[in-house]
């Protein structure tokens, strides 16, 4: 399992900035120090780190939860809580009591909290800034480099992640969650035999531990192994059955399947067992496409509209504005899907305790999704003005996924006008997402590409993640015969 925060350091196009551009001076010690007079808030720290990256999410918290309660001033505790939590409150709060310790910290730790904090607040730039010099001061700390390359992973910066986990990994050639992620940017580069060389190194390195299961049967669903994955996730569950992630694989691996019954019935065990509400209702909306899959849009509906009055009342803006979202991406009335898409906007306006950049991430892809039905039910005005606001927002921000939710939306509407090689110019830049590598196929086939055409659309069919975007677009391109 990876976790999904769904960069930045990309070369080129508009993030040429190279990585390490301050020319910081190199600390005296291999390892970032941390800051508190607390044997127990100190062990609870580093019992906290080795936790997250053994993908144990929630028990992690616990750690650091722990570990301030020892030390009130142990800032890079209160960063990653504020990282890792789900509670937005709560994230809010422990980001301002680690910003608030700045002075009292060493220059290591205050990078580290500044790259956290200018994140959430929506400056990548100076999120950005401060992680190059992080791990500019401590380029041998593996910790460190494992933290900015599994960040990079979750913000879609794959080949600048892929270097800094081999930096790690030429550091400590059996480092366990290097090895676990590096497999992980094989396989979305469809690299499978080098992922799963990755693979038996990391579940050899950590037997007793359920997550080399947990990714073994991730991967191996990605490769179109069904039994496989179901094996694997079966394994990890049974080195530790409260390892909820592995259940909710369960139900994605079936749900791949096309047996969407037993589907729901992994699922019904993962939002019973779920450790936090945001993750109890995102497990809920992974349900709701289940429906989707079996052509059941009314129960999907049903089901989608009761995870967003759950989460409203939770204070869950963001699981909230995902579910209407998503139930727009499957309508076949597009009036019906704009109105959910409104209906998401507004959630994230619901309370002021959502981050900045977990706000705009969402509201691009809003954005994105209105402007593409807006065109499609004949309103150019509505269109035009949404991607005239997403353009605005991708001008101003580095974040990787509003750059790919308004190349998405321009590629789309520069599609409907027939303007095939500009469209591809942006489609390209967005190319994971299955409704855009849908219009790639069409795009190089009417400008006669045919190597590409064959590329994306055999990425296309092969596509196993269990998205929404997956069960609206790629079981019925399965159906159909192929281009070439």
């Amino acid at each position: 399992m990876r976790r999904s925060i769904c960069a930045i350091l990309i070369i080129g196009g508009c993030f040429a900035a190279p990585v390490y551009a301050h020319h910081l001076k190199q600390a005296a010690t291999t390892a970032m120090p941390v800051t508190t007079s607390s044997a127990q808030a100190r062990t609870l720290y580093e019992k906290g780190m080795q936790d997250y990256e053994n993908l144990y999410l929630d028990r992690c918290n616990e750690d650091w939860r722990g570990a301030v309660k020892a030390d009130p001033n142990l800032a890079v505790a209160w960063a990653w809580i504020a990282f890792n939590s789900s509670n937005p409150s709560e994230v809010n709060s422990a980001r301002e009591r680690a910003k608030a310790l700045l002075s009292q910290i060493n220059p290591g730790e205050q990078l580290m909290v500044t790259w956290i904090a200018k994140v959430q607040e929506g400056d990548f730039i100076g999120g950005i800034s401060a992680m190059n010099d992080l791990l500019e001061m401590y380029p041998k700390d593996k910790h460190l480099l494992y933290l900015a390359g599994n960040w990079l992973m979750g913000e879609n910066g794959d080949e600048q992640a892929r270097k800094i986990m081999e930096k790690a990994l030429a550091i400590d050639k059996n480092y366990p969650a290097a090895l676990n992620d590096l497999a992980y940017l094989y396989a979305r580069n469809r690299e499978f035999a080098k992922a799963f060389a990755n693979m038996d190194r990391y579940v050899a390195l950590l037997p007793a531990e359920p997550n080399p299961q947990d990714s073994y049967g991730e991967l191996l669903r990605m490769a179109g192994n069904f039994e496989g994955s179901l094996q694997h996730y079966r394994a990890a569950l049974q080195i530790d059955p409260d390892f909820v992630t592995s259940q909710v694989g369960l139900g994605d691996t079936y749900a791949l399947m096309g047996n969407q019954e037993q589907a729901r019935i992994e699922y019904d065990k993962a939002i019973r067992y779920a450790h936090n509400e945001a993750d109890r209702l995102s497990y809920g909306i992974q349900k709701a496409t289940t429906f989707v899959r079996d052509g059941k849009f009314a129960e999907a509906d049903k089901l989608l509209q009761e995870i967003a009055l759950t989460a409203h009342a939770k204070e869950q803006d963001l699981q909230e504005a995902q579910a209407y979202r998503q139930a727009a991406e499957y309508q076949t009335d597009d009036n019906a899907a704009l109105k959910y898409l409104q209906s998401a906007e507004e959630s994230l306006g619901h309370q002021s305790t959502i981050s900045k950049g977990d706000k705009d991430e969402e509201l691009s892809r809003i954005l994105r999704n209105r402007a593409v039905l807006a065109a499609h039910a004949g309103n150019p005005s509505l269109a035009n003005s949404t991607l005239k606001q997403l353009e605005a927002m991708a001008a101003g921000s580095r974040n990787r996924v509003i750059q790919s939710s308004y190349n998405g939306a321009a590629g789309t509407l520069l599609m409907d006008q027939k303007k095939f090689e500009e469209a591809i110019s942006f489609l390209e830049e967005d190319q994971d997402n299955p409704f855009t590598m849908q219009l790639l196929v069409q795009a190089y086939y009417q400008t006669n590409q045919s190597d590409k055409l064959h590329e994306i659309e055999a990425k296309l069919r092969g596509t196993n993640v269990a998205t929404m975007e997956q069960a609206v677009v790629v079981p019925a391109v399965r159906l159909q015969r192929p281009q070439i």
